[in-house]
């Protein structure tokens, strides 16, 4: 019975490591995509000057 139990915690304790790796490499790949937005936002913005642009 006891060794049932250290079996779940360690089960739950491999299961929550995954899902912390899985989540901090989402959250560094939407640091990764804001900046590279505002990159480009910024080039745009900068590099666009004052011509009118329309959608054909």
């Amino acid at each position: 019975m006891l060794v049932k139990i250290i079996g779940a915690i360690i089960v739950i304790w491999l299961a929550f490591s995954v899902l912390s790796f899985l989540v901090k490499g989402v959250v560094v790949l939407l640091v990764v995509a804001a900046v590279a937005t505002l990159g480009v936002a910024a080039y745009g913005a900068i590099k666009g000057g004052s011509r009118n642009r329309q959608i054909r």
